[in-house]
């Protein structure tokens, strides 16, 4: 008799990367809107054509207005961002390890992180001037708190029974957090990161609306007074463009950081 090879139905929980999905639906998507504004069915008041933005985008790259705004709106984000995450990573952790410090910030973060940042901007106009520090600031404010929540989660998620495995081998506190509790959080950590860069991204735009020459949300606010819909749709581009940018950096990071997890 035979035997009969069976299949690992638990298989179907792990996702599979399937190449070249997202953009067959971003292409049909973008024939879709192009055929109805030139059927009529779409009013160009409404949306424009994409090949109209396309050339747009063009015309932006080949004068070098594209770099004029995306330069300073990178560097923006670069710096608050990273203000932000690294000091939130590092409240998480120390929310995540010591009771003390937990019972004295954990009120603290929930208090702060229901408030809409945008509407603190002139605020921190008034305190860091209408120049560069106020943006680097409402950007890290941003970033700062979701990076702190999803870290301190983190955390707290990670397997008690290895740190009490940890313990029984007599490892030492420091190693604990160093082999067992960082790396097990690390997935957590990474999966906020996601979510406080594309905070970043829209409080980048806000901060640029307000006192900016030169900047995506700058250029797109300028595009949107002239009711200039080419222009203020390729704004819209670059910045996801950017979100898509920031996705693959982040899921880059993933792989080579989380390999252990098969």
């Amino acid at each position: 008799m035979s035997e009969k090879l069976v299949r690992f139905r638990g298989g179907g929980f792990r996702p599979e990367a399937k190449r070249g999905a997202g953009l067959v639906v971003f292409v049909v998507l973008l024939l879709v809107i192009e055929w109805g504004t030139r059927a009529g069915w779409i009013s160009n008041l409404t949306l424009p054509r994409p090949s109209d933005v396309g050339a747009t985008l063009a015309g932006l790259a080949q004068s070098g207005m594209l770099w004029t705004h995306l330069v300073p709106s990178l560097t923006r984000l670069v710096v608050g961002a990273a203000l932000g995450i690294s000091v939130g990573i590092g409240v998480g952790v120390m929310i995540g390890l010591f009771s003390y410090v937990r019972a004295g910030l954990v009120p603290l973060v929930a208090a702060m992180f229901p408030i809409p940042k945008i509407a603190l901007l002139p605020l921190f106009v008034i305190w860091f001037g209408i120049d560069e520090g106020s943006k680097y600031a409402l950007i890290a404010l941003g970033t700062f708190t979701p990076t702190v929540v999803s870290t301190y989660g983190a955390v707290d998620n990670v397997d008690r029974g290895l740190i009490r495995m940890g313990q029984s081998f007599n490892l030492r506190w420091w190693s604990i957090v160093r082999k067992i509790v960082l790396p097990g959080a690390l997935p957590g950590i990474l999966s906020g990161l996601r979510v406080s860069l594309a905070i970043g991204i829209i409080l980048l735009v806000a901060a640029e609306m307000l006192g900016a020459e030169y900047g995506i949300g700058a250029y797109i606010l300028q595009a949107g007074s002239l009711y200039d819909l080419e222009r203020l749709f390729a704004g819209v581009v670059v910045l996801s463009a950017l979100g898509v940018l920031i996705s693959w950096i982040v899921g880059q990071m993933e792989k080579r950081l989380l390999v252990w997890r098969g």
